[in-house]
């Protein structure tokens, strides 16, 4: 499999896990990387909230070995707290920093910061210039195609960051006002993929393996990155890895299997913040495992009131008997 290289950080051109803030903890990301996932992102961390040592920006911080390759993401809007940020960071030692200013979310945008830094590139410079002054890894930044239909400056925006220092751009072609909706318009990778030396990393649309081998060959974009395909689906980071070896499509998992990794899933949830904050975070996982299954609009009804691991193991045994 070819390796690329950010900043000299090796990574396997296959597909890695986009951040995906109250989604991507650490278990989630031990699991996916258990599936093959050849990147990894921590969920958004606040620049200015770790600079108030704040113990939750804090955690969000800590990495594990068997993540890496792995980037810290920090957002904010103040170029002196980005780098006050990013030495904060240093110490955790991640292979690399991201900056985000692609977030579409209002409590992200509001102050300035994640997609609206879009609007503002000579504020985007001066923040991408001062973490990469600060930074003991490379620094990347993850943009949108710009702020609506009218501000498509993906490719100019992208140009800026390569010359403030960062070493690889990753580009999410919608818009800001977009949010999610509508196509990814992956000509716009494209364009900043012939316009930049640095890699560029594609990501949207991905939900299997011939979606990423399709973005590969229609973009030439250096690494392939997906999020919201893997939530209840975490082994297509296996399919996606398959169908780029041997241009074939794994069949998706039993249901057995699905559900076994649903337990393994918040199994680890639950070890690494107890019981009861685990489950209460598992119930969104849980319904997304539960997408297809007979019945589900019910089970889905019941994982949204987990309390205990003993009560998933129930609703398990039940998905299982009624597919029988």
């Amino acid at each position: 499999m070819e390796i690329i290289s950010v900043g000299g950080v090796k990574i396997e051109k296959t597909c890695g896990l986009s951040p995906m803030a109250s989604v991507a903890d650490r278990a989630y990301r031990e699991l996916c990387r258990s599936f093959g996932a050849s990147y990894l992102v921590s969920e958004m961390v606040s620049a200015k909230g770790l600079c108030y040592a704040g113990e939750k920006s804090l955690e969000l911080c800590e990495v594990h070995d068997s993540e890496r390759p792995y980037a810290i993401q920090l957002f904010g809007e103040e170029p002196e707290f980005m780098a006050r940020a990013v030495g904060i960071v240093n110490r955790f030692k991640p292979d690399i920093i991201d900056i985000n200013m692609g977030c579409p979310v209002a409590k992200v945008v509001n102050p300035g910061g994640g997609s609206a830094l879009m609007k503002t590139p000579d504020l985007a410079y001066d923040i991408v210039r001062a973490a990469v002054s600060a930074a003991d890894c490379p620094v990347t930044v993850k943009i949108r195609s710009g702020w609506d239909a009218s501000q498509i400056n993906a490719v100019e925006f992208s140009l800026m960051i390569q010359d403030a220092g960062a070493s690889a751009v990753a580009v999410h072609p919608r818009t800001r006002a977009q949010l999610y909706s509508g196509k990814a318009d992956w000509e716009i990778i494209k364009n900043v993929k012939n316009a930049l030396k640095i890699p560029v990393i594609g990501n949207g649309d991905i939900t299997c393996g011939a979606d990423a081998e399709r973005m590969y060959r229609e973009t030439g974009c250096d690494l392939v990155t997906l999020a919201r395909a893997s939530n209840g689906r975490p082994w297509v980071f296996r399919e996606i890895k398959n169908y780029l070896e041997t241009g074939e499509a794994l069949p998706e998992p039993c249901l057995e299997e699905k559900m076994a990794n649903m337990l393994r899933h918040v199994d680890m949830i639950i070890h690494y913040k107890g019981e009861e904050q685990g489950m209460r975070e598992a119930r969104k996982h849980a319904a997304w495992y539960l997408k297809g299954v007979r019945g589900a609009a019910e089970f889905r009804a019941r994982a949204g009131h987990l309390e205990t691991k003993e009560e998933l193991v129930r609703m398990i045994d039940d998905v299982l008997a009624g597919e029988k």
